[in-house]
């Protein structure tokens, strides 16, 4: 009994044993074990460091040994060994600098802002560089989510800057603008202009120059307002001959003579001329629809016999051309009066029509057309 008790103890032993150490396996093809390179000559390196150490005044080791003497330094930047070391450390400059900022606005109590100090905030819309030009600053394709990653920090300090402009600290508010320059499009001025109207500047005549367009005609029109000078007039009225006191004389008799009331009623009109590729406006367009186009914007206006209209186009048909003499007659109208800009922009002349004829398609009879479909 005591015989089996040993033994069955002695296998039980064994079973725990395989249990917590498994055997090694070995295979046929196994060979020896091979270090790393970083583990080749350590021990001839640390000798070569100590003896560097000791000696330090020593001639220059062999060549061999100094090789494996070179220490390596510690880089410059915490992302060295990522794959886009300046991305990265341009993303931890922003954070920093976004972090010294909201700290110094805590501290000048201007942050957290309550929602209708936001709203009144001075406004700065930014124009940042696009992923394009952001691929050479950073040295690493710029894609969506890394170009976003560094818009959202951006958008974070234009907003301390506003605030910081707004409460009138210049200082801060240069600090900041230094770090968002880098950032910011050389195109940035024509960006935000865009839209809107350049104002037309009269030259020393009083007259205004604007160019109109409509489907592929353009038309250059020139306005000057019509003279009303009395004298001007009755020179022109005035016969070859006769001096200007006796036609005073003779036109106060003839006035004197009328009754009051119809000089009262009188209502001075005043000729006004449009003329259209050196051809008056009825010559050029003889069509009565094209012929009220040109004029619309001056009725609509109440402007009509108050200008000279001069105006050379070229391009597209009778409607296009009369539509780009009506869109250059309402620019100048709007220079001369700025007051009518509400009722051209409400009847939309102020604005260039968009609507053009539809191209032909390749296949088809016409831009949607289909030809007659035959099937033999």
């Amino acid at each position: 009994m005591n015989v089996l008790r040993v033994q069955w103890q002695a296998t039980s032993f064994l079973r725990r044993r395989h249990t917590l150490y498994p055997p090694f396996h070995r295979y046929s093809h196994s060979s020896t074990f091979v270090p790393p390179s970083q583990l080749n000559n350590v021990s001839s390196r640390f000798r070569t460091r100590r003896r560097n150490r000791d000696n330090e005044g020593a001639d220059e080791l062999p060549k061999h040994e100094n090789t494996d003497a070179v220490a390596k330094s510690k880089p410059e930047s915490p992302s060295f060994y990522t794959g886009r070391a300046t991305y990265h450390d341009s993303l931890i400059e922003l954070q920093n600098a976004i972090n010294r900022t909201r700290a110094t606005l805590k501290t000048l109590q201007l942050l957290p802002l309550p929602d209708f100090a936001r709203e009144s905030l001075k406004p700065m819309p930014p124009v940042w560089k696009t992923a394009a030009e952001m691929s050479q600053e950073f040295d690493t394709s710029m894609t969506t989510s890394r170009y976003r990653r560094v818009t959202v920090l951006l958008n974070e300090l234009n907003q301390y800057l506003r605030i910081a402009t707004t409460a009138g600290y210049s200082d801060l508010a240069t600090m900041i603008d230094g770090v968002l320059g880098m950032f910011e499009s050389g195109k940035k001025e024509s960006y935000l202009t865009r839209g809107e109207r350049k104002p037309v500047i009269l030259d020393r005549f009083g007259r205004s120059y604007t160019v109109g367009k409509r489907k592929t005609g353009a038309a250059r029109v020139w306005m000057i307002p019509v003279r009303t000078d009395s004298s001007a007039s009755r020179s022109m009225m005035t016969p070859p001959g006769v001096s200007d006191a006796a036609t005073e004389d003779s036109v106060m008799d003839i006035l004197d003579t009328k009754d009051t009331k119809t000089q009262e009623q009188r209502i001075t009109v005043t000729a006004s001329t449009i003329l259209i590729n050196n051809l008056p406006i009825s010559e050029y367009f003889p069509l009565p629809q094209d012929r009220e186009r040109v004029v619309r914007p001056l009725k609509i206006a109440g402007v009509l016999g108050k200008y000279n209209v001069f105006t050379i186009v070229r391009g597209g048909g009778t409607s296009g051309q009369s539509g780009a003499v009506a869109h250059g007659i309402a620019k100048g109208i709007f220079a001369h009066e700025p007051e009518t800009g509400s009722v051209l922009k409400r009847a939309k002349l102020l604005r260039r029509d968009p609507r053009m004829v539809e191209r032909k398609k390749t296949g088809l009879a016409k831009a949607r057309k289909r030809y007659t479909w035959v099937k033999r």
